[in-house]
């Protein structure tokens, strides 16, 4: 497939990368489970925000679908696997198991194909 316009200027560099982790939890442990992902916010913000290569970071949540997210936006594949990594994030996510929930795994980390809103950037 051949790039044009300014997709053909980030040939050969990192791309930005999506990361989303999925935690599931039964309907009855969602009131709880999102006040305890409200909570971590005073524990991983600090962590996660000295990271290199964060874009921007979203921590949600579904009641329809009884399901909490985190979704991050960074520089590289590099950059979103420091996450793998970051034991404040590690511990809390022994804490939501404990409390019923379940993680999606693998975590997904989605090379960017096109974008909207703002610019293009390679740097």
């Amino acid at each position: 497939m051949e790039l044009i316009g300014e997709a053909a200027l980030c040939l050969g560099r990192d791309q930005p990368v999506v990361r989303i982790s999925i935690l599931r939890c039964a309907l009855e442990r969602f009131v709880k489970s999102r006040q305890m992902m409200i909570d971590a916010d005073g524990v991983l913000r600090p962590g996660i925000e000295a990271m290199p290569g964060l874009m921007a970071y979203y921590a949600g949540a579904d009641e329809a679908t009884s399901s909490l997210t985190n979704v991050s936006v960074w520089t590289s594949l590099e950059a979103a696997k420091q996450m793998d990594r970051f034991q404040p994030m590690l511990d809390l996510g022994k804490t939501f198991t404990e409390a019923g929930a379940r993680f999606e795994r693998p975590i997904m980390n989605y090379q960017r194909l096109w974008q909207l809103r703002g610019s293009l950037t390679c740097e």
